[in-house]
């Protein structure tokens, strides 16, 4: 399939278009939510180049891998922007389901048209932990292409200049390097634009809160015998101080007049928020980055091989759940104190112990389906797309203990074993 086909595939089991909300992408998975979940996860599976499915709360993830995620997701937008708001009937396609719709089931037991039942399930799902996860998400996955970019680009300098110091001469070499650090140089105004955007507020109000408190004016300043220090509390004062900023330009717009708010509500926003990221959020974002700084740097000094088995062991389950995003500010924050991550390299050889495995485990078995399935999902294992060896591989492995092997029962995986041979805990676990 090309991307654009693959996005009508998708909106024809999900849509339409009023039933779809929120559809966006990170750096391997189509994300969206549904009013209704009147499909099941066997019709996503079957869409070409899907290549895994996870739920966390009520976000559906697709998983397509790096490029192809953006490019779906891309195609999808284009085909919501392209239906009337108001469309009334499903395509074709959808008009031969045979599956209820929650509306449908919630009428027949006594909910009305649904709504009321939507709510409670909609109130559920969104606990305050996925709200946040979720936040995170989408302030930081729009900066990863810079992160990748510019980190390339140094990295390749660093290479290049280590074989020969002299290249450090030239000004060709010279601009590369300032692009490669351009991403971190101005890396609080990214965040503080993309998490006042997210917070609700305009987001050129969080940049400017972000270079308020970045200013390398700041060390002129002397306040209470103190000397300001640009920068102090690094990506967690800039959250902190775009959140507040965001929640007073909210509040600001129900209650100052409509022919003064052009004018003064950005204007008390960003004096009484400079104020507040002086006196609050630069302490406390003092306090946060330095305790994360020391945990992280203590835990790999000091831990040895206990902090990778743990780091490793727990990262990959925590990609497939999706809360991985809950460690992309303590990458930032790493990344602005010291210029490296030091948690990564360690969090990524969980990926490489997968593919080791993998290896392992095809060298070993006889079962021909999953030979095929681990050679199939290897390809995009190398490039740390780890979900369908994650998912897969067990999966056939429950049905292999769970039933006598068979090319027919092998060739379904997750398929429920016979009644003649009750499910082991290893198939209730895939299942």
């Amino acid at each position: 399939m090309e991307h654009k086909e693959r996005a009508e595939a998708i909106y024809r089991i999900i849509g339409p278009k009023d039933n779809i909300i929120e559809p966006y992408n990170c750096m391997t998975r189509l994300r969206f939510r549904v009013k209704e979940e009147s499909f099941t996860t066997k019709e996503l599976e079957m869409i070409d180049g899907v290549k895994g499915i996870n739920k966390s709360g009520d976000e559906w993830q697709l998983i397509f891998g790096p490029g192809t995620a953006a490019k779906v997701t891309a195609e999808l937008k284009v085909l919501l922007a392209a239906i009337p708001a108001k469309e009334a009937t499903l395509p074709a396609a959808d008009a031969a389901k045979s599956t209820p719709s929650v509306a449908a089931l919630a009428g027949r037991a006594g909910f009305g048209d649904g709504k009321e039942l939507h709510e409670a399930i909609r109130r559920r799902n969104s606990t305050p932990g996925r709200d946040v996860l979720k936040k995170i998400s989408h302030i930081f996955v729009p900066i990863i292409p810079a992160f990748i970019a510019c980190g390339l680009i140094t990295g390749l300098v660093n290479i290049f200049v280590k074989a020969d110091p002299s290249l450090t001469t030239y000004p060709a070499v010279q601009l590369l390097a300032i692009a490669g650090n351009a991403a971190f140089w101005g890396l609080n105004l990214f965040v503080g634009v993309q998490a006042a955007d997210e917070f609700g507020g305009t987001p050129i109000l969080g940049g400017v809160m972000a270079a308020v408190i970045s200013h390398p004016g700041l060390s002129s300043v002397t306040l209470f015998d103190t000397s300001l220090m640009p920068g102090r509390g690094g990506i967690i004062a800039v959250l902190l101080i775009a959140f507040f900023a965001a929640t007073l330009e909210k509040r600001l717009h129900r209650i100052v007049p409509d022919m003064f708010d052009l004018f003064l509500t950005p204007l008390l926003v960003v004096v009484i928020s400079t104020a507040v990221a002086i006196g609050i959020c630069q302490p406390a974002g003092a306090v946060l980055s330095e305790a994360i700084g020391t945990a992280a740097t203590t835990a790999i000094d000091s831990g040895g091989a206990v902090t990778g088995f743990v780091l490793g062991g727990t990262f990959l389950p925590m990609v497939m759940v999706g809360i991985h995003q809950g460690l992309t500010p303590i990458h930032a924050e790493l990344l602005n104190r010291y210029g490296v991550t030091i948690l990564l390299p360690v969090l990524a050889m969980a990926g490489a112990g997968q593919v080791g495995a993998a290896f392992a485990v095809y060298g070993k078995t006889k079962n021909n389906t999953l030979k095929k399935t681990i050679l199939s999902a290897l390809p995009v294992g190398f490039m740390g797309i780890g979900e369908p060896l994650f998912t897969e591989s067990p999966c056939l492995w429950a049905n292999r203990l769970s039933a006598p092997a068979s090319a027919a029962h092998s060739a379904a995986p997750c398929r429920p074993p016979t009644e003649s041979a009750p499910p082991p805990s290893a198939f209730r676990a895939c299942r």
